[in-house]
């Protein structure tokens, strides 16, 4: 099929590589520009450098809605559109163009985390498994019928990072081999199930302030979560940042004040964690890591030379 590809960063840069690896022919690659966000930084090889190397002709935009780019893609005369980590609404317009519609590839088991970050609110809120959802699209975000869908398990001190690896050796096979379905003819394919939907925002800094009142296996998977190259999660101490690296959930339980640095356990400091930490059936987050304002990474026991003040979510 002749195949315009629309995707940024990491995520597009393997589907690109996939259909140029195929037997189906790229005829246009529409990308974003460069970001200084956070985020958008992470996992950034150059969908327009790998286009460009193979002589695919390049269009860059923040969001396709021109007139110019609407020509391009009609003297394009694709097949179908195969969409992955594109960050802005793509108009009825142009996802209906193609013969075969737009095909949007996705790093969540849809019908859950739509929308960003899938891998990172996955992990936080203690999934077992995650993956890539190849589904067709349409006038909803992450919406459409799923053509294919692969995932992984979680292992327990899998890091977002670790999630990242895995899932995205899956962007080749789930999305060329929803294209052996769409190309063959296949035009029925598995609907949502809405009820099961959920659709999760950008996260920013903000997303790695530690709230010491979340259970402590919460936040131990907050800091899994944050792991590099993310921005790390983190707290205050005695007015500066601290940056929490790596940390475990306590072995003892420890009752109190959520943010009070109580207890050395093992290669750890335990800090209460929980909202309902006064009634001390708690387990403590064990931080065994931690990263200064200043850049000195310390283990816990090193840097908290005394028990005692706390940890806060502000200054």
């Amino acid at each position: 099929m002749r195949v315009v590809m629309f995707g940024y960063q990491t995520w597009g840069h393997r589907t690109l590589q996939a259909l140029l690896d195929s037997e189906h022919d790229v005829v246009l690659v529409v990308t974003h520009p460069k970001s200084e966000h956070a985020y958008e930084k992470i996992w950034n090889d150059s969908v327009a450098d790998l286009a460009e190397e193979h002589g695919v002709p390049v269009v860059i935009r923040n969001r396709p809605d021109d007139d110019e780019l609407f020509q391009r893609l009609k003297e394009a005369d694709p097949d179908i559109i195969v969409a992955n980590n594109w960050r802005t609404w793509i108009p009825p317009r142009i996802f209906g163009l193609p013969r075969h519609g737009t095909l949007n590839v996705h790093d969540s088991l849809l019908p859950k985390y739509a929308g960003f970050s899938p891998l990172i609110w996955a992990l936080i809120n203690g999934e077992s498994e995650v993956g890539v959802t190849a589904h067709m699209m349409n006038d909803e975000l992450d919406a459409g019928d799923i053509v294919r869908q692969e995932a992984v398990p979680v292992g327990p001190a899998d890091t977002a990072t670790d999630l990242f690896h895995k899932t995205v050796d899956l962007i080749a096979p789930v999305t060329i081999g929803a294209l052996a379905l769409i190309a063959a003819g296949q035009t029925e394919f598995t609907e949502q199930d809405r009820s099961q939907a959920s659709f999760f925002h950008k996260r920013s800094l903000e997303d790695s302030r530690i709230d010491w009142t979340w259970p402590a296996e919460d936040l131990q998977r907050l800091v899994r979560a944050q792991s590099e190259p993310y921005p790390s999660a983190y707290a205050f101490h005695k007015g500066k940042r601290l940056e929490v690296l790596a940390a475990v959930v306590s072995e003892g339980r420890y009752g109190g004040t959520p943010g009070r640095i109580f207890y050395r356990e093992g290669d750890g400091v335990v800090v209460v964690a929980g909202a309902d930490a006064r009634t001390g059936r708690n387990h403590g987050l064990a931080i065994t890591r931690v990263r200064t304002e200043d850049g000195r990474e310390l283990g816990a026991t090193e840097y908290f030379t005394s028990m005692g003040g706390y940890l806060t979510s502000h200054p």
